[in-house]
């Protein structure tokens, strides 16, 4: 029986696909080990998103090439699809499959395994350019599916592939390909399944969620999102329904009056926003204002009743003037999110942004990233201190010490972590209780 220790970077998609590997492999007798022991196959699914993202996708490599001199590497992913020529001179890398070849991953590691010494001598790391396929000129969705995810009680279900937006920073267009939408169907099977394992709250994910079933345009009133929704809302035992990032352009008020009257929707909002400014976002290529994006929020807030609404930002994109910056601090502010992921501006090659004037020093970068987080850091105080004293709805998922005290720790609708000190075990099972006090900064204590 041979050994396979996994290793994935980057987004929940990304996440998704790797369980899907690795329950395959699991499938066919392989046994999975922890990525810090020693294995005789290493798998790392990589990302590509930043130049950073890059160096860590080599330095996983390599790392799995040091613990082990004999095991077979293999380079899984966007870094593959994206530096296929860097992945074929690595030395470091026995096997590279890039996107829309993960579903096909066990039967493409057999098959090196059954003439490896062969493919070793010639340096054929692309099993004769099969395992690395044009993305961009792909149509077809690569169908997964899972049965049990890494966690206990949320399942992450990706429901779409591909991005057709182009904002002049992002790589992942070219490394992800055109959109590509699974079908409904296949998504309720799944669903139903996890439903049927224990799982009581699906996370839906994709490359751009928004574009699922626009293969062809971009008119966002056209998505099929809200029927899909719909219809996985439906599946007996699923209590709760989590949405990924989600394009702002896509919140109308009848896409939010939709998603309002399915009760199993949870009021948590992902809107990526990058900048506050309408001149950075032009530069950006991110097709709305910031005007437009804030009357979003206020359709959400018309329907949901005091909804979590997180984001994105960019700071230090080239040409980002102090006045700019400004604008986005005074926007972000008056928006009022409930979290924020500050990013700092990286220079990703292949990209309109990289060729741009204007490039942020890092220390510049650095200080308007710590003035972005100070302020998200009060904001989000603000939002969890709403909910303290109200009843809310909690799914336990874990248990956790916390100042040497036993608590069971879960999520409320809106994402707010809450514990509960008690010795029983509560994952998988949803309470009603009420917010009293603040644990931690980011727990607040639940009363049964």
């Amino acid at each position: 029986m041979k050994s396979v220790a996994f290793h994935n970077l980057g987004c929940k998609v990304n996440g998704y696909e790797m369980d899907f590997m690795q329950q395959t492999l699991q499938e066919r007798g392989y046994k999975i080990v922890p990525f810090g022991e020693r294995a005789d196959i290493y798998i790392i699914n990589t990302c590509t998103v930043t130049n950073i993202a890059d160096r860590k996708s080599r330095q996983m490599l390599h790392r799995a090439r040091k613990m082990n001199r004999e095991a077979v590497v293999v380079a899984v992913g966007c870094y593959v699809q994206m530096e296929n020529d860097s992945i074929l001179k690595d030395m470091g890398i026995d096997l590279a499959v890039g996107n829309n070849r993960k579903k096909d991953l066990a039967v493409i590691l057999e098959k090196y395994l059954e003439k490896r010494e062969s493919y070793q001598r010639s340096g054929d790391k692309t099993l004769q350019g099969t395992t690395v396929i044009d993305i961009g000129k792909e149509k077809e969705y690569e169908a997964m599916s899972l049965a049990h995810t890494a966690q206990h009680t949320r399942a992450f279900i990706k429901v779409q592939d591909g991005c057709n937006q182009f904002c002049s920073y992002c790589i992942i267009p070219h490394a992800r390909g055109r959109i590509r939408s699974r079908k409904l169907d296949d998504v309720i099977r799944e669903v139903e399944t996890l439903a049927g394992n224990g799982y009581r709250e699906v996370v839906l994910t994709g490359i751009h969620l928004s574009s699922y079933g626009l293969e062809t345009g971009d008119d966002f009133s056209k998505s099929k999102l809200p029927e899909l929704i719909r219809a996985v809302a439906q599946v007996p035992g699923i209590w709760r329904v989590r949405l990924g990032s989600l394009e702002p352009r896509i919140i109308t008020e009848e896409f939010a009056q939709a998603l309002a009257q399915s009760g199993k929707l949870c009021a948590h909002f992902h809107l990526s926003l990058q900048s506050g400014c309408d001149t950075v976002l032009g530069r950006m290529n991110r097709k709305y204002t910031a005007r437009e994006y804030y009357e979003k929020v206020c359709i959400l807030r018309k329907y949901f009743d005091h909804p979590a609404v997180t984001t994105d930002v960019i700071v230090g994109f080239p040409g980002e003037s102090d006045q700019e910056f400004q604008e986005t601090c005074s926007f972000v502010e008056k928006t009022g999110f409930y979290e924020m992921h500050i990013f700092k501006y990286s220079r990703r090659k292949g990209t309109p942004a990289a060729k741009m004037e204007g490039q942020i020093p890092e220390e510049v970068k650095g200080k308007r990233s710590a003035a972005l987080m100070e302020l998200g850091e009060e904001l989000s105080r603000k939002y969890r201190e709403n909910y303290l004293h109200k009843e809310v709805e909690v799914l336990f998922e874990e248990e956790k010490m916390i100042n040497g005290k036993r608590y069971q720790i879960g999520h409320t609708r809106e994402y707010i972590k809450a514990a509960a000190r008690t010795d029983e075990d509560l994952s998988g099972q949803v309470m009603t209780g009420v917010l009293e006090s603040f644990l931690q900064p980011d727990i607040l204590l639940f009363q049964m």
